[in-house]
């Protein structure tokens, strides 16, 4: 890997685009785009910026040559994506769990189970930030968020459906058509302020 496949696999692994790498750095996208194809480096000073902002060595970006890590954070960055990742595979499981359930028994008893398999995934994210000073990567955020946030969102906006239209289900997915618009409405405002939200995030906050 030479040092223009470093800095891309850098920028790739944080997520960010080269537009938004060149604003960091303080220089062009045109600028990002020579990098990762070799058609010219940066000096040392835009190194120097790269190495803090991906929190690597300078020796990393030049040379390839990794800082020898301590076993035990080894573990805990692994430990950390591990957990990032099954976070999210729990909260889907609970996800179709509660759809599922729910078509066959109407009953809450079943959501409720369906919500305490999305909160150990919740858990799971959580304990792996406190892990590792690594960031999760942004989709695995959005997707948690999100993930955790449809039944609630679903229950209470069929509960507002049955007050204002006299129609709708208290259920884990929208039922009818007053529930799936009042539902698809907030659902939506959740996913575009948990996006903004998130992406802040990760642009102000470094990660490894």
């Amino acid at each position: 890997m030479n040092m223009a496949d470093r800095i891309q696999y850098l920028r790739k692994t944080k997520g960010i685009s080269q537009e938004e790498l060149a604003d960091k750095v303080g220089v062009s996208r045109q600028a990002v785009s020579k990098w990762e194809s070799e058609q010219s480096t940066p000096d040392l000073e835009k190194i120097i910026i790269m190495s803090d902002f991906f929190g690597v060595t300078t020796d990393y970006i030049l040379k390839g040559i990794e800082p020898v890590e301590d076993e035990e954070q080894k573990s805990k960055e692994i430990t950390s994506k591990v957990l990032y990742i099954s976070s999210t595979t729990f909260v889907a499981i609970g996800l179709f769990c509660a759809f599922g359930a729910w078509h066959e028994a109407q009953t809450m008893e079943t959501v409720w189970g369906s919500m305490i398999i999305q909160a150990v995934g919740i858990a799971g994210y959580f304990i792996g930030k406190l892990l590792s000073a690594e960031k999760a990567p942004f989709y695995v955020a959005w997707l948690n968020m999100i993930g955790s946030a449809f039944m609630p969102a679903s229950m209470m906006t069929g509960y507002i459906s049955i007050l204002v239209f006299k129609q709708g289900w208290i259920a884990p997915y929208p039922i009818g058509i007053f529930h799936t618009f009042v539902f698809g409405l907030v659902f939506f405002i959740i996913c575009v302020i948990s996006f903004i939200f998130i992406r802040k995030q990760t642009k102000s906050t470094p990660s490894i």
